[in-house]
């Protein structure tokens, strides 16, 4: 009657049939243009590019994942704020595109972006940081 007074609930997304292709070693790409929606598959993207050097591409792929993963969150409920936590296996894509834009953000010197994200992920589930390496 009332809600919950200490904050909004936490927000859960719904599974994302892109990760079962991506655990299957299915390519990321592929997966991407056949699941557009997925920030799993955006994120993976991002991370891999990541890592072999391509700081523009993978901003351009964790950007993609993280505005697909706050379209899934606003239709779940969120409203701008509030937990989306770690140990919710579907909300892990969102909160690898953002950890994957904070360190692109990085790369390209775009620190207000950096910040940014570093707080939007903190205030998401601080669980999150410490998974992903950025505490």
């Amino acid at each position: 009657m009332h809600g919950n007074l200490l904050g909004p609930d936490p927000t859960m997304l719904p599974v994302d049939p892109a990760a079962a292709e991506l655990d299957g070693g299915a390519d990321p790409a592929a997966v991407a243009a056949a699941h557009p929606a997925s920030s799993t598959a955006w994120a993976t993207l991002a991370e891999r590019a990541l890592a072999d050097g391509q700081t523009v591409a993978g901003y351009a792929y964790a950007r993609t994942g993280y505005h697909r993963g706050l379209d899934q969150l606003r239709r779940s409920g969120w409203k701008g704020f509030g937990p989306i936590p770690w140990a919710h296996e579907p909300n892990r894509g969102f909160l690898r595109a953002l950890a994957a834009l904070l360190r692109a953000a990085e790369g390209i010197g775009e620190t207000d972006e950096v910040q940014r994200c570093r707080t939007f992920l903190a205030d998401s589930d601080p669980e999150a940081a410490a998974a992903l390496g950025l505490t």
